[in-house]
């Protein structure tokens, strides 16, 4: 056998020659052969290599460079070769790539090759898998090719109906600068509809005032903080009668309730797991997480992130792992110190090892979901072979402590709930938590995501019939509030729900719709105060670790200094949700009048349900993919009947998100519901947006001044300025009066949506 040029060679003790090829990625793709104008339907792609596809751009061309001399080579070896083992990821990507290359570089050697499956790259895993080397798995191959075909007959298909249909538009209009390229899929679309119709739900939200009211009471020099049951209360008269019948009287304990509730270890990772988690505790977007797991994976430090699993097999050893972390010494990282909880120091990872190795048995804590290729994802105990920079040695600190935690006993804590009756009819209620032992909670400690535990308990020296003061009793004015906009992890995890997308393409499909401009952070404007007195300043960042930024978060703007002479910023980042854009809105809206499969939760569901049963050996992928064919023909059919009145939605929309300017009808202008806190030079109005008609502030300094303040209002009811500001955000409070099903309502409320007086939102 002759050597290769550009692979590593291994020669056995026995004089056996291992030439290990290697692949960027992909080295082919799926292309369609159609007609000169592009007018018909691809349904029949083949597989080309990566190197012949035409391209302009200079990357492109360099990377197509490496394709076809790895190709090359894979040939000029494969030609003197007597045995195959494929030893990609040992997934459907994986597999899919690995057939590919044996399939057309090395001419039709699939078929007798030998499968190497790991989920680690420690040595000894990697050992242990070729001394067991398995047959092809033909099944994870037909999955794989089958989605990428399907995948490929939708985007291909309806991406290019959509583009083409504003493309003839603008031809017809004279107008070239309205053309732009689109794009749709089948996992892409629900995903894009699941944004549009939760801004939807928001926008048609009609927000409601109601009270709360707390109470203080005092036994001996205890004071005990109440809340008033019911909690919500819709009439201002019913709050005021309530204050007043209560004011200056006795209470009395009518119930005292102990129950001790215990606390389960959590469930060791799976990638969508990991992804929430990470965006929970550090911020970090799920695409973000899984390229940093992917590196970690290839330094052998943990193993493979692309898994449902939730469960951790007897057979990674985790004796060794354990003791391996405790000797290696691995990282301490700055955020496990930072995030103390309490007063008690976080425990190090030799003194959590030591604690688990002194058991006699390590069982995991596992959840129900399996995965049949890998494990959950663990950390392997490998010593880093190079400095992790800090975002590395978080997510590896998470994982870790996660794999600890699925080791630990459960926690235990008292849980009390007092009932205090005042004259026999008004009922107030108190709860308090209080660790009893702390079992994982110990090894889980910095990311924690439970209730406030109290460190001493206020409630349990109450008993029944106890008498109390009641010292301060107030009401609190909330209003109704619209259901949170998705994030990148709240968004990922409906993905998860409607079962649409795998563990691996989920947050590359979001990431998509960002390229695409169909959705945005949308990004409210926060005023921030500084005693830098410099005028250049134009970022902000959040956490600093000796003099060195670990986390971008903010992106701030200075627009002046108030009075006591202290720069002020607009925070212009900090995201408060994903928001469609115009176009976003017209494309879902569009397809679900006219092409609803395009926008199907459930067809893209059974789709994905059948190629799981196609890598279960359960149904043949011919079947499936003749499914799909017939889906986008229809869809086509749809498409083109439809196809001015969709080009014309989209179109409009276009122009609305080219503009620079909000949704805006320009000439709606009512007396000022207050001063701009932001500009300080304009006033906050009353506007209408063009698209939806929903009415709401704005700053009049807007096309003067940039000015982009603004604020949900109450749909119905008049709206008018008090002449007051909010002691808290100082923006504008302003009155609300209406009917809401019958009952007549006027309440006040500061303007801001981002006040921190709103934190407690219903």
């Amino acid at each position: 056998m002759s050597k290769s040029s550009i692979f590593d060679t291994i020669v056995t003790k026995k004089g056996k020659m291992y030439v290990i090829g290697y692949a960027l990625g992909h080295l082919y793709r799926l292309e369609g052969s159609y007609n000169k104008d592009k007018s018909s339907p691809i349904f029949d792609p083949i597989w080309k290599p990566l190197s012949s596809i035409r391209s302009n751009d200079s990357k492109t061309k360099s990377l197509q460079f490496k394709v076809g001399r790895v190709l090359k080579e894979l040939e000029f070896v494969s030609k003197y070769a007597t045995e195959f083992i494929h030893a990609c990821d040992y997934d459907q990507e994986g597999e899919v790539i690995g057939y590919n290359i044996l399939h057309y570089a090395c001419h039709n050697k699939y078929s007798r090759s030998k499968r190497a499956k790991f989920s680690s790259l420690t040595d000894e895993e990697i050992i242990n898998s070729f001394k067991n080397l398995l047959p092809p798995n033909n099944n994870l191959k037909e999955a794989g090719i089958s989605r990428h075909t399907i995948d490929f007959i939708y985007g291909i298909n309806l991406s290019r109906a959509l583009t083409n249909s504003l493309k003839k538009r603008s031809a017809k209009n004279n107008n070239v600068k309205k053309f732009i390229q689109l794009s749709i899929g089948r996992v892409q679309g629900p995903t894009l509809a699941f944004v549009v119709e939760r801004e939807k739900e928001i926008s048609d939200h009609i927000s409601t005032p109601y009270w709360n009211i707390n109470a203080d009471f005092q036994k001996d020099d205890t004071i005990i903080h109440t809340s008033h049951f019911p909690q919500k209360i819709e009439l201002e008269k019913s709050v005021l009668q309530i204050i007043a019948e209560c004011k200056n009287q006795l209470g009395k304990v009518t119930e005292v309730k102990i129950t001790k509730t215990s606390i389960k270890p959590p469930y060791p990772f799976n990638l969508g797991d990991l992804q929430k988690e990470a965006y929970r505790v550090f911020k970090f977007t799920p695409s973000y997480t899984l390229s940093i797991a992917e590196k970690l994976y290839l330094d052998a430090l943990i193993s493979y992130p692309r898994t449902s699993s939730q469960k951790l097999p007897p057979t990674i050893n985790y004796n060794k792992i354990i003791s391996n972390i405790s000797k290696n010494g691995i990282f301490v990282n700055s955020v496990t110190f930072e995030k103390s909880t309490g007063n008690d120091a976080i425990l190090s990872y030799p003194d959590i090892c030591s604690r688990l190795l002194s058991l006699k048995h390590l069982s995991p804590n596992e959840g129900k979901q399996e995965d049949p290729a890998h494990p959950a994802i663990y950390p392997t105990g490998e010593k880093a072979k190079r400095s992790l920079d800090a975002s590395e040695q978080k997510l590896l600190d998470l994982i870790t402590r996660r794999f600890f935690s699925t080791f630990g006993q459960e926690a235990f804590y008292n849980q009390i709930w007092v009932t205090i009756t005042v004259k026999n009819k008004h009922v107030f209620k108190a709860e308090e938590k209080k660790i009893l032992t702390e079992g994982w909670i110990k090894y889980y400690q910095p990311y924690l995501d439970l209730p406030t535990f109290v460190k001493k308990e206020t409630l349990s020296f109450l008993k029944k019939n106890n008498i109390l003061k009641l010292i301060k009793i107030e009401s609190i004015q909330k209003a109704t509030q619209p259901p949170p906009r998705y994030n990148q992890s709240t968004l990922l995890q409906k993905m998860e729900r409607e079962k649409i997308g795998t563990k691996a393409t989920r947050s590359e499909i979001i990431n998509t719709l960002y390229k695409r401009n169909y959705i945005y952070d949308y990004r409210p404007n926060t005023l921030l105060e500084s005693n830098n007195k410099s005028s250049h300043i134009s970022q902000i960042y959040t956490t600093r670790k000796n003099n060195k930024v670990e986390k971008q978060d903010d992106l701030v703007v200075k627009i002046g200094t108030n009075p006591e002479k202290k720069d002020l910023f607009i925070n212009i980042k900090g995201s408060a949700g994903i928001r469609p854009t115009e176009m976003g809105v017209a494309l879902v809206v569009s397809m679900q009048k006219y092409v609803p499969s395009i926008v199907s939760t459930s067809l893209t569901r059974k789709m994905e349900e059948q190629l799981e049963q196609i890598e279960a050996g359960q149904k043949s992928s011919e079947i499936v993919i003749n499914q799909a064919r017939d889906q986008v023909k229809q869809a086509i059919e749809s498409f083109t009947k439809n196809q001015d009145k969709i080009a014309f939605e989209l179109s409009q929309s276009l122009e609305l998100d080219r503009s620079n300017t909000p949704v805006l009808k320009k000439n709606i202008t009512t007396k000022p519901l207050g001063k701009c806190p932001i500009c300080k030079k304009g006033d906050l109005v009353i506007k209408k947006a063009l698209k939806t008609k929903k009415r709401f502030a704005g700053c009049t300094s807007y096309s003067k001044d940039k000015c982009m303040a603004t604020a949900p209002l109450p749909l119905k009811g008049m709206i008018k300025g008090t002449g007051n500001s909010c002691k808290e955000c100082n923006w504008p409070i302003i009155s609300a009066n209406g009917i809401n099903q019958g009952k007549k309502y006027q309440w006040q409320f500061c303007m801001n949506p981002q006040c921190p007086l709103k934190s407690n939102k219903k």
